[in-house]
């Protein structure tokens, strides 16, 4: 199949079989070409760790409890000084035109009709200003540091002048091992999807190889941050700055020493390099390093309400979303979108009641019960 033909064209309504969240993924092979299905739902390698991302929910139970007057619950937070109606955000995935032909923007009209934070991607295949017409007040701007420094601030600044009230910097993505099932698969990026935010740049040459030099570690290092760099980035950005892409806790202090605003505990979905450990496997001894008070937020894995809550109780404030969005999107537009968040959400508040759970702050002095070591 042409990787430019999807298998079904989207939806206007609502499947009848979608009953939660997760069956948008099962559903989502339907309506994507088979080559860019491997591309989406693939990890890095073998994919290890993709599947680790997912096993590791399982480890944890929650308790029912009983007596709880439950009536005035709601899922608010308070997130870099905002209140967010729910603990869900829109991860930012690139080329979101690879299943649908409104891209981002569709996705970004979902996010502002549930009050959902969008996290736009810098590889969006429709530029941060025009995402950020159709999304919610609440929206931010992931960063890939580009080759030179003036093309990143660029980008920082543009976030600002749209209305984006944080800046998240991926800091695991310097060097990506290819995705086995999506080689063979035969996926290709189509010639005409393309990185809105930064077709104007400048092409600029890679640096020089010196002679001998290991290819893989020169690779890494002309594409890995430095602390200065983020310094500087912290030092210019007329807004906070949280950095996505930690795994170690002695990382997450340093990155809080920096001045660093807030920290996504990820895996890049397990899309950076195999045999890494689980997202949340990592988040409790990331949480007990940087304190209670201090922004923490997970991606990786998540595909219920249950999920959401127990990544809350181990310690994030917050989670983002990623393939899910991807699934729906391609199933049913900006209503699939709409839809995944709204049964997040149910599923969510009933894991809340049962468990007699009134606040956020509640899920985060719950006990889960342990079946496994993780």
């Amino acid at each position: 199949m042409d990787s430019k033909e999807t298998t079904l064209t989207p939806l206007d309504h609502i499947p009848a079989d979608i009953v939660c969240a997760s069956d948008y993924e099962q559903l989502a092979p339907s309506f994507i070409a088979a080559d860019r299905f491997a591309y989406i739902a693939g990890g890095s390698g073998h994919d290890v760790t993709l599947h680790k991302n997912r096993e590791v929910f399982a480890d944890f139970s929650l308790v029912p409890r009983l007596f709880h007057d439950v009536s005035s619950g709601n899922t608010q937070l308070n997130l870099l000084g905002k209140t967010l109606t729910h603990p869900v955000l829109l991860a930012p995935v690139a080329y979101q035109a690879l299943v649908h032909s409104e891209a981002e923007i569709a996705t970004a009209y979902a996010a502002e009709s549930t009050d959902t934070c969008m996290v736009v991607s810098t590889l969006s295949s429709a530029t941060l200003e025009r995402v950020a017409k159709r999304a919610g007040q609440e929206r931010w701007f992931q960063l890939y540091f580009q080759a030179r420094d003036e093309d990143t601030f660029a980008l920082v600044h543009r976030a600002a002048q749209a209305g984006y009230r944080a800046i998240v910097v991926t800091l695991d993505a310097a060097v990506q091992t290819p995705s086995i099932r999506a080689m063979r698969a035969g996926f290709r990026l189509p010639n005409d999807i393309l990185p809105a935010n930064l077709i104007h740049q400048q092409a600029s040459e890679p640096p020089a190889m010196p002679a001998g030099q290991n290819h893989i570690f020169q690779c890494y290092a002309q594409h890995t941050l430095t602390r200065q760099q983020l310094k500087k980035l912290i030092e210019v950005s007329p807004l906070p700055v949280l950095v996505k892409g930690v795994l170690d806790a002695g990382d997450a202090g340093e990155l809080k020493a920096l001045g660093v605003a807030g920290i996504v505990v990820s895996n890049h979905g397990g899309r950076t390099i195999d045999c890494v450990p689980a997202s949340l496997a990592m988040l409790p001894a990331i949480r007990q390093e940087v304190g209670n008070d201090y922004p923490l937020l997970l991606d990786s894995g998540i595909r219920s309400g249950a999920d959401i809550f127990k990544a809350i109780a181990l310690g994030a404030d917050a989670v983002l979303i990623g393939r899910l969005q991807v699934y729906a999107l391609a199933v049913a537009g900006a209503l699939g979108v709409a839809h995944m968040l709204k049964l997040l959400r149910q599923e969510l508040e009933l894991c809340m009641a049962t468990t007699g759970c009134v606040s956020i702050e509640d899920i985060k002095a719950t006990k889960l019960h342990r079946q496994l070591e993780v």
